[in-house]
């Protein structure tokens, strides 16, 4: 140790830095690949606002629609609205997450042009002998560095007649990486980390779309179930329904018996002596009030009949309206 002090003091330290930010900034490759990395950044997010904007629209129509649907319908969209929301979320954090697609290209692409960096400034340390080599733009504190130590213009020298030499090659590979909408891997490090987040990405879209199954298929066996007991209502209500006709049939049959009886009474009673004739005949004009009468409560009471089966049927045929209207609201979202 003592050695190397006295080597350092006999010939003097030699100390240089460079600034990584002022070397990217100049570096078109890296300046093109950020701007396509951007533009992808900005269509992802217009593509979350506007299915963030979809989704709040539908939670408007369903406040809106509300008063005109069961509770039942209304959770089913209350569900759905919130199933999508959480997919957008999810799709969001794949992008935009602490490892998400965005962070990954972003080190993809820094990576090529550190390694470039890393490469130039350990081929000028060695030729100068220099000693140490600092990076202005780093964690390290600088409070003062003169310009005639600044090494970035020849490392980005250095870095320019690399590419150049490898003009033909970059080409093809910037052909490539714009059909693939890709940057390029960098090492096998990188490659594995990538299949690491790939596959946990893979199984978090696996376990929300078993989820998504789980929920179509109580949702279905729900909307199964109440269909059979809303059958079954319906059932119940015929059933009552036709056993009241069957009821009133009855008593009209009765009521035709009875007519018929009367009828032959009279019929009997036209046989009569002549002196009983006059009490006969207002015998008879009594019996006619007493079945015109009878008549007029049969007629009213068909009359009633006939109006509540009517009202019945407007009522089954506003159920029914009401039913297809919801239905085809549900489908056309």
């Amino acid at each position: 140790m003592l050695s190397l002090s006295s080597l350092y003091a006999q010939r003097g330290v030699r100390i240089a830095y460079i600034d990584t930010e002022y070397i990217l900034e100049n570096v078109p490759e890296y300046q093109d690949a950020t701007q396509q990395l951007n533009t992808k950044a900005q269509q992802w997010k217009n593509e979350i606002e506007e299915k963030l904007a979809a989704i709040e629209q539908k939670r408007i129509d369903l406040s809106n629609e509300k008063a005109l649907l069961t509770n039942e319908l209304i959770e089913e969209r209350q569900e759905d609205i919130d199933f999508e929301e959480n997919e957008i979320l999810d799709y969001q954090q794949k992008r935009f997450g602490p490892n998400g697609d965005l962070f990954i290209q972003k080190k993809q692409l820094m990576q090529p042009i550190q390694d470039q960096i890393f490469a130039a400034v350990q081929d000028l340390a060695e030729g100068r002998k220099y000693d140490f080599i600092f990076d202005k733009s780093s964690d390290a504190v600088m409070l003062f560095s003169a310009k005639q130590f600044d090494l970035s213009e020849q490392i980005l020298r250095s870095i320019t007649r690399s590419a150049k030499r490898k003009q033909a090659q970059s080409k093809v590979e910037k052909k490539a990486a714009e059909e693939e909408e890709l940057i390029p891997e960098i090492n096998e490090e990188l490659e594995a980390r990538e299949k690491a987040l790939e596959e946990k990405r893979a199984e978090r879209e696996s376990a929300v779309e078993k989820r998504r199954q789980e929920i179509l298929a109580a949702r279905e066996a729900k909307k199964k179930e109440v269909e059979e007991r809303r059958q079954k209502i319906l059932e119940e209500r015929e059933k009552a329904r036709q056993a009241k006709l069957d009821a009133r049939s009855q008593t009209s049959s009765s009521a035709k018996v009875e007519e018929s009886n009367e009828t032959k009474g009279e019929e009997t009673d036209e046989t009569k002596t002549e002196e009983e004739a006059k009490p006969e005949a207002e015998t008879k004009t009594q019996a006619e009030l007493i079945e015109e009468n009878r008549q007029k409560k049969l007629a009213e009471r068909e009359a009633r009949i006939k109006e509540l089966e009517e009202r019945k049927q407007r009522i089954l045929e506003e159920r029914q309206r009401r039913k297809d209207s919801i239905n085809a609201a549900r489908n056309n979202n």
